[in-house]
């Protein structure tokens, strides 16, 4: 079975290979030294901060094999792919919302680097995917569970 290819944006794989060398670097090690502490103290059978230790370790090691499984199969958009004609994945687009008369500012990016608190949003989600394609002036019907938005698409940069 094929893995998922990862897109991303050059920032999102500096913060991806950033994390990753971090867990490698520093949290490996932290967890390390805690359970050698745990350990020290005696009995592990019921020793609360082993199996702490242990349950940490065993998330840094699931993180790790998930960012690296990540990096292998990543795609990078570069800025000069990115199309100011139609939204694509790494557009910056101003929204306009009809109802409310509010403007946004969202990042069209992969699933793997949105954050929505920083209206860096995926393109697989609601939003994302109705914005996908589409040019400055039209309006976008995204269906959310409360209803639908629409959205005028102002403006369409990198």
């Amino acid at each position: 079975m094929a893995e998922k290819e990862v897109i991303l944006t050059p920032e999102g794989l500096a913060k991806l290979e950033e994390e990753l060398e971090h867990l490698k670097s520093v949290k490996r090690k932290e967890v390390a030294e805690r359970i050698k502490a745990a350990i020290s103290y005696g009995d592990i059978s019921e020793n609360s901060e082993y199996d702490d230790a242990k349950n940490e370790q065993a998330f840094i090691e699931g993180r790790v094999i998930t960012l690296e499984k990540m990096l292998r199969n990543a795609r990078i958009i570069q800025d000069e792919e990115v199309d100011t004609d139609v939204v694509s994945i790494g557009s910056t687009v101003i929204l306009k919302d009809l109802e409310f008369n509010d403007e946004v500012k969202y990042t069209i990016v992969g699933s793997a680097e949105s954050n929505p608190t920083e209206n860096r949003i995926s393109n697989e989600s609601p939003v994302g995917q109705a914005l996908l394609g589409k040019s400055k002036g039209a309006i976008v019907d995204v269906n959310v569970p409360a209803g639908v938005i629409q959205y005028e698409i102002l403006d369409i940069g990198k």
